[in-house]
């Protein structure tokens, strides 16, 4: 088999190793494996599963199971052919700077998403001579054109062959890329739509950036089986993205342009303090020069998924979740503290229990229950390799209907005695399931604690209410997350085209509060780095001048749980660069 056959077989597993193999060693023997680099740090590996364990925790480490993301939030438009609202860009201080004397539109700067694709032949995406935007498509999901150097899937498409295709009776006969979803289009079009019509019928944050786009394939099906995530639900896998992010960050150096990578994708499993592998790279990527990374908090703050709460040495606790009707399975993770070590019980709506299972020997019980047809697999690691804390994950198939009961004991350990639990993104569970006494706070999604990208959640910018189902912070560490607020509230987004005009419409979403800074993000690249203002500024720069600049309410104390550090306003950066007083 090729890599290419091995990356897109459902009879090879992705995961992502810490370690590089030797130079030039690309293909391994017997169609085993095969890998692509991510940095001098990771690689996505291919690897046949007719030689690994089952996944399992105790048998791969966590860190090595492939996570799976979803959208920030499930993408449908509120509604279609809205005339487009301005005020969310005039709240954020973004129309302000992009009139004189500043005339900030982020132009020579590179927007990139890595998403669910791009309408590249819709008009917000075009210059005023009808060429495109966009300096590259990344479609991971076609296999019928040629995959960039060096990444072995999917098909790139360059700026000429968009043009070429945009100039053809039938455009997607030369680029056949679809954003059948529309959430990426959408966080593009917030982000940079051209102005159309001087601005009155469209405009976005950064509307002269360029534009690279990465479309993620859909995730196997042997990881949504493992998961138990439903079928007709958007997933995307760990490896796919971090490549994405490369290919994005690779625009950098080629065209001399500094780049914002914005992510409207995110997890709600992990330790919830940027342990992950996602989020170091990010991270990584995020502290170079000339470049930022923006990431939205995503939607889970309201979705009753989040359980904290402290135990006493040799006490227990129990938390309680209901789980509704026709609800095929859902995984739920617990984590604990070091030095602290626990046993879990697990106890059915019908009274059956699971026998007490300790984290102390790492290791994996399987239950099937008598009377009901629930099987609950207890999957421990005693020490996570990224985080150090122990990990326990439980895997629910077929689980009853009712109220079930976790038994959380705290066995040894002079640690702080603090657990968390948290369930899937509320789109990965097809019924539902909600902790009875549930914790919004850590409710941001994965990779979204990592430092230094910028976390954004999201308000209402009308009456500047916190939106209610954004994801808050503080990290499980106690790290400052979100970073900023940026409006998120039926926001105007390009949602398709009528008989080639853009069709608005308004959506809500940490995604489209992470797209709005994304574009102020490039506005600001534009004055650093193209303008030669600050011109080795990168994302840790660039995050400094978004808090400082930030609007903040004298009825909160900052930073806080849910605004962070304030509420975007690029007007009060520029002010504080010129020394100018806060209005």
């Amino acid at each position: 088999m090729t890599c290419k056959e091995k990356i897109l077989s459902e009879d090879y597993i992705d995961l992502i190793n810490y370690f590089i193999l030797p130079q030039g060693r690309v293909e391994g023997n017997d169609d085993v494996f095969c890998y692509i680099p991510v940095n001098e740090r990771f690689l996505s590996i291919y690897y046949s599963r007719a030689v690994l364990p089952p996944l399992e925790v105790s048998s791969y480490y966590y860190r090595y199971i492939p996570r799976l993301y979803g959208l920030m939030q499930p993408f449908t438009p509120e509604a279609l052919d809205r005339n487009f609202d301005i005020q969310p860009l005039v709240k954020s201080g973004i129309t302000l700077i992009q009139r004189e004397p500043l005339s900030l539109t982020g132009r020579d700067v590179v927007l990139g998403f890595v998403d669910t694709g791009i309408d590249y032949r819709n008009p917000v995406f075009r210059r005023a001579d009808g060429s495109t935007r966009i300096l590259a498509i990344w479609d991971q999901s076609v296999q019928t054109g040629t995959p960039p150097d060096g990444y072995f899937y999917g098909s790139e498409y360059t700026r000429e062959q968009i043009n070429e295709a945009l100039q053809a009776e039938d455009p997607l006969e030369l680029v056949p890329s679809v954003d059948e979803i529309g959430h990426g289009t959408a966080m593009a079009s917030a982000a940079a739509g051209s102005a159309l019509n001087g601005g009155l019928d469209f405009l976005g944050a950064a509307p002269d950036a360029d534009i690279v786009v990465v479309k993620l394939k859909q995730a196997k099906q042997f990881l949504r089986d493992y998961y138990m995530t439903p079928d007709d639900v958007p997933a995307y896998e760990t490896n796919d993205i971090m490549l994405g992010i490369k290919y994005i960050s690779s625009y950098r150096v080629p065209f001399e342009k500094p780049s914002v990578i914005c992510l409207g994708v995110g997890s709600s499993f992990g330790e919830h303090s940027g342990s992950s592998s996602l989020s170091q790279y990010i991270s990584s990527v995020g502290s170079e020069i000339n470049q930022a990374v923006i990431v939205a908090a995503g939607n889970e703050g309201n979705s009753a998924h989040h359980f904290s709460g402290h135990i006493d040495a040799g006490q227990s606790i129990r938390v309680e979740m209901m789980v509704s009707e026709n609800t095929k399975g859902f995984l739920l993770e617990l984590w604990g503290r070091i030095p602290d070590f626990y046993s879990v019980t697990v106890r059915s709506p019908g009274g059956e229990i699971v026998p007490p299972v300790s984290g102390r020997l790492g290791q994996s019980v399987q239950y099937t229950f008598v009377y009901e047809k629930t099987k609950v697999l207890l999957d421990y690691q005693t020490i996570e390799s990224e985080s150090g804390n122990e990990v326990a994950v439980m895997r629910f198939e077929a689980p009853s209907t009712g109220l079930w009961t976790v038994i959380i004991t705290r066995e040894g350990g002079d640690g702080p005695g603090n657990v968390d639990m948290w369930l899937p993104l509320r789109q990965f569970v097809d019924g539902r399931v909600e902790f009875l006494q549930p914790t919004p706070e850590t409710t941001i999604t994965a990779p979204g604690f990592a430092q230094p990208p910028i976390t954004v959640s999201a308000y209402n910018s009308r009456n500047n209410s916190f939106y209610i189902n954004s994801g808050q912070g503080f990290s499980s560490d106690g790290g400052i997350k979100p970073d900023i607020a940026a409006p998120g509230v039926d926001i105007s987004i390009v949602s398709g085209t009528v008989q080639g005009k853009a069709v608005v419409g308004t959506s809500t979403g940490t995604s489209l509060s992470a797209a709005l800074a994304a574009g102020a993000a490039a506005q600001f690249m534009q004055w650093a780095v193209v303008e030669h203002n600050s011109p080795y500024v990168g994302g840790v720069a660039v995050r400094n001048y978004f808090l400082r600049g930030a609007a903040r309410d004298s009825s909160y104390s900052y930073p806080n749980r849910q605004w962070g550090y304030g509420r975007l306003d690029m007007e009060g950066v520029f002010n504080w660069i010129a020394g100018l007083p806060a209005q």
